[in-house]
């Protein structure tokens, strides 16, 4: 047996210490440094929803954690888009922080207004290690990013936002009457305007058939309209001949807004063309509306408990589908957070980026707040948000059915808000001036192509330019 000198095992010794202590000094280097922007102050932009409502419940948090001062607006969804446009085109760096959906941000990307956040992202400095993006739903990160070529999709390219969480778009329904009843939600389109029209007076005057959206914007069109449209098998855009043209003319186009403008007509709000989300959500809760055609968390929110007079009873079933037998499909809004690319206090206003779409808050935000379907896949698993849904009928199975075909269904191209505006602008002179379905679509479609024809694509193969369903 060899016996070791005490000055070789004093040296072990010491090596192993000098190897314990690097390896600490090495994992204390790893906590990430949430004050390193400590001081500094960051004007935030929202739009006014629950999941501002959560994230400004949780200021004084972010605050204690990062020694940031945070100042915010909070605008209504109908001025909210014009007023963030008109901040970033000052170049002024006011705000910092702005909440944004994926369509906006194809138009900011394209100006320069929005400021990348791979670099952030990808800096270990600058990033916690707890940040975990691959726990964020593929195609709703994908969202965030795009190349810059019209008539791409989405998830090529710099990454330009983070999300919140999302929404699809569902049938929500008075369930007290539809049981009294014996009445079923509709399964097809057809369905859907038939029942909506015999459902007017069904609560009183003044109450209805189904709520969906009217004003002359953009939003009117991409929640159920948009939905359903796809359902058909309709696509927004082409590409023909190296050029970006409008599809709106197509005989399915124009056959389902046939469709759904009826519906509007015999079964629709009497004051439609004033209806945004706000309106529509609130007739349901009233019992109003027997139905609502619009975001899955619209309906959800008029369920809250205390929330409205239908609390408890409103319950939810997948989207119509044109024809009989097919799956369900949504279109998909994700609320994100973005970056003024002339904020003077990036460090900061990523940090903030960075918590308010981080696990540790939208797992307290969907728990304790109304951040009804977050962004992050762990969320889904957990028991307690399981148990939180498993209280509202048929949310959970509806959100299964209807999420495989799910996706952004529109052709990213910088005109999109403005393309959907006329989009918006032609569904209300079908509705109300009583304008021919066809003639009106074909009328749309050649006022959009005369923008979008100019743009310079990536290639000019003569393809379909619907957006590609991406993975979850």
């Amino acid at each position: 047996m060899r016996i070791r000198s005490p000055s070789s095992v004093f040296s072990v010794a010491f090596l192993c210490a000098a190897i314990l202590a690097g390896a600490s000094a090495r994992a204390e280097g790893l906590k990430f440094d949430w004050k390193q922007a400590s001081g500094s102050k960051i004007a935030i932009a929202f739009n006014r929803h629950p999941y501002a409502d959560a994230i400004i419940q949780r200021l004084p948090k972010f605050k204690e954690l990062t020694g940031i001062d945070v100042s915010q607006e909070v605008t209504p969804e109908e001025n909210y888009f014009d007023k963030v446009t008109t901040s970033l085109s000052a170049r002024t760096g006011t705000p910092d922080v702005f909440m944004t959906g994926v369509y906006q941000t194809w138009d900011y990307a394209s100006s320069g207004r929005i400021e990348p956040l791979d670099k952030y992202l990808d800096d270990a400095a600058l990033t916690s290690p707890d940040y975990n993006p691959k726990d964020i739903f593929e195609s709703i990160f994908n969202g965030g990013k795009w190349d810059l070529k019209p008539g791409d999709p989405t998830g090529t390219g710099n990454l330009y936002s983070l999300p919140l969480g999302f929404e699809l778009y569902c049938l929500a329904y008075n369930k007290g009457y539809f049981d009294e009843k014996g009445l079923k939600p509709p399964e097809t389109l057809d369905e859907l305007i038939e029942l909506s029209a015999k459902l007017k007076g069904w609560n009183g005057p003044g109450s209805y058939g189904v709520a969906v959206r009217g004003t002359r914007s953009w939003a009117t069109i991409y929640p159920g309209y948009l939905s359903t449209f796809s359902s058909a098998g309709a696509k927004d855009f082409v590409i023909k001949n190296g050029k970006l043209v409008s599809a709106l003319d197509s005989p399915e186009a124009i056959a389902v807004t046939a469709k759904f403008t009826k519906m509007i007509k015999d079964g629709g709000p009497p004051a439609w063309s004033n209806y945004t989300w706000y309106q529509c959500g609130a007739d349901l809760g009233a019992g109003k509306a027997a139905i609502l055609y619009d975001a899955d968390i619209n309906g959800y929110f008029q369920n809250v408990p205390g929330s409205t007079n239908q609390t408890g009873n409103i319950a939810f079933s997948p989207p119509p589908v044109v024809k009989a037998g097919d799956a369900p499909q949504s279109n998909e809004w994700a609320w994100q957070l973005a970056m003024n690319s002339a904020s003077k206090k990036k460090k900061a206003t990523w940090l903030f980026i960075q918590y308010f779409t981080g696990p540790e808050f939208e797992l307290w935000a969907a728990l304790n707040a109304k951040m009804v379907d977050p962004a992050r896949k762990s969320i889904w698993e957990n028991n307690q948000f399981k148990d939180k849904l498993s209280k509202v009928v048929g949310y959970a199975d509806t959100f299964q059915k209807t999420i495989p075909n799910s996706g952004i269904k529109f052709t990213p191209q910088p005109y999109v808000i403005q393309s959907t505006t006329e989009w918006a602008g032609t569904l209300r002179q079908i509705v109300l001036s009583g304008a021919n379905p066809e003639i009106a679509m074909k009328d749309l479609a050649k006022r959009i192509t005369r923008d979008t024809s100019k743009l310079k694509l990536s290639d000019s193969e003569e393809k379909s330019s619907g957006q590609r369903q991406l993975a979850r």
